[in-house]
């Protein structure tokens, strides 16, 4: 079944849902790519890992974790304590403790099949990336030396929520963003703004000066994964997205789903 929604689909977002959209679209865009990159180029998946606990930053920071990876080691079982007379000032308090858990997130790398060298780093923003805490700082320092260096970065930010990542000017209220920032350009780059009503933008991946740009069509890939894992089953339209929409945007969203039957 076809995605409802002309552009990014907001039911997309929440938390519960983006760790799968996360990791099938980053496969789609390596299996989309792989044809127009041969034989020269292959689309590499790879994965960040760091160590996330409550101390590195807010609550806040949970808001989103399941968009990455996060395996943790069997628990032992709870023993029961045992029951002993206490007077009420030597009852201890039950706390929580920080316990790191091991994150991975995933993006792409193109990379020169003869010379073994990382021509494109293609990321796909994660909320762990947009709010405060180790999460953006590892990403940043990523972003930090890609740009210092001849690596093209294409970044896509399908997320309404966190803070967007930085460029030097103003930029205008919008929804999402793709970024594309070829190393031969520094520092100037591509900054395609849009919104909920829109359709996602095609992007054109920088390789090295001369050879011929791959075309990727975010919007009929991320359509595909939608179809593929059929989240219309699992999606429950009557309910509001998370995170929450503009007044004017929950106004639209309800008259397009209502058009289309699904409230």
């Amino acid at each position: 079944m076809p995605s409802p929604f002309p552009g990014m689909n907001p039911y997309l977002e929440n938390p519960n849902l983006w760790s799968e959209v996360h990791h099938r679209l980053i496969s789609a865009i390596a299996i989309a790519l792989a044809s127009q990159l041969r034989p020269k180029y292959r689309a590499a998946i790879e994965k960040r890992i760091y160590l996330w606990d409550e101390g590195n930053g807010s609550k806040t920071n949970l808001v989103g974790i399941p968009d990455v990876a996060i395996t943790k080691t069997e628990s032992e079982p709870l023993q029961k304590e045992p029951k002993i007379a206490l007077s009420p000032l030597d009852k201890a308090v039950r706390v929580t403790m920080p316990i790191p858990q091991e994150i991975r997130e995933g993006f792409i790398e193109i990379v020169d099949v003869e010379h073994k060298h990382v021509v494109t780093v293609i990321e796909i923003l994660s909320p762990t990336n947009k709010l405060a805490g180790i999460g953006r700082e590892k990403y940043e320092e990523k972003r930090r030396e890609i740009l210092a260096s001849p690596i093209n970065l294409v970044e896509i930010d399908l997320l309404r929520s966190g803070k967007a990542m930085s460029v030097v000017e103003l930029m205008p209220q919008s929804d999402y963003r793709l970024l594309v920032a070829p190393g031969n350009q520094r520092p100037h780059a591509n900054l395609y703004n849009f919104k909920l009503r829109e359709e996602i933008p095609i992007l054109f991946i920088p390789l090295r000066y001369g050879d011929q740009q791959p075309r990727l069509d975010l919007q009929s890939l991320l359509d595909e994964v939608y179809d593929q894992a059929a989240l219309d089953l699992t999606i429950n339209y009557n309910s509001e997205p998370v995170p929450q929409l503009r007044k004017e945007d929950r106004l639209w969203l309800d008259s397009l789903l209502k058009q289309q039957g699904l409230r």
